[in-house]
């Protein structure tokens, strides 16, 4: 790897790498880029930060800060090349907006828990939206990732007012929709009814204080774990997954939870004969 002695390691430094990425002598393809064709490589780098995050891995996390942020100083730099907007634009908006939102900070107002401060954003949020046709659900992206989105929605509906009363009614909810799904005749009328399930169970995640997209998130890395262990056994005892019989795959994921219950730990810190690795 070439040691970077170019830039200097701050804001003005990675701008300057970008400028040179995209000048006359710079990259090809950085020369080309959009903010459109640019878009799904931002949102990858993102749920990669995510990852990260999760993880709680510091390595990765510092080069997938530095990747979004990257990707952020690129955007800035093409709509300045193109005279759309500056830095300036983006970083003058942004302080206005949260120092607006933050009078407990800079003004007068006195709050004192975090719950009064959400009370409060969204009440200075409403007096934003006054005079405007605009939503309180309008600044949630609905390219979001469905679970999210939906959480999001549902989150800003509850701080208006719309909202069941308690934990008991959001249950009965979930299994009204399960039992709808249940008893509905056509395909569509089945996928309109599952939507609605997704839409219950969403919100029993936010009444639980739990992220949707991150539980399900945890699930499938539980899944992905325990069935690649089962793979793992498979191949040390000589034996073909694919060819097992379902009764028999189905004693094989009860003994890799249970292996998982022994050990305390997940099946990916096992060996392929199921023992927990030193």
């Amino acid at each position: 790897m070439i040691k970077q002695n170019f830039f200097s390691e701050t804001y003005h430094g990675v701008n300057d790498l970008v400028k040179k990425l995209r000048g006359p002598d710079g990259c090809p393809w950085d020369q080309k880029q959009t903010p459109d064709t640019l878009k799904h490589l931002f949102l990858e780098e993102c749920y990669e930060l995510i990852e990260a995050i999760e993880e709680d891995n510091t390595t990765k996390l510092i080069e997938e800060l530095g990747d979004v942020f990257f990707h952020l100083v690129t955007q800035i730099q093409i709509a300045k090349e193109s005279e759309r907007f500056t830095q300036e634009d983006v970083f003058s908006v942004l302080l206005a907006k949260l120092v607006h939102r933050h009078p407990h900070v800079f003004g007068d107002a006195k709050m004192d828990s975090a719950s009064e401060v959400m009370t409060r954003w969204d009440v200075i949020k409403r007096e934003e939206l006054v005079g405007s046709e605009r939503s309180i659900l309008d600044g949630i992206p609905k390219s979001m990732p469905a679970l999210s989105y939906a959480q999001s929605i549902q989150g800003r509906a509850s701080r208006m007012g719309f909202d069941w009363n308690n934990y008991a009614g959001v249950i009965d909810k979930v299994a009204e929709e399960a039992l709808e799904l249940d008893q509905s005749d056509s395909v569509d009328q089945k996928k309109r009814e599952l939507g609605d399930l997704f839409f219950s169970l969403v919100n029993a995640a936010r009444w639980l204080g739990a992220e949707a997209e991150e539980t399900l998130r945890q699930t499938n890395s539980r899944f992905y774990e325990r069935f690649t262990t089962m793979e793992r056994l498979c191949k040390n005892r000589g034996l073909s997954f694919v060819d097992l019989p379902i009764g028999e795959k189905e004693l094989l994921w009860g003994e890799v939870k249970a292996m998982e219950q022994d050990s305390l730990v997940d099946p990916s810190t096992m060996n392929n004969s199921g023992t927990k690795l030193k």
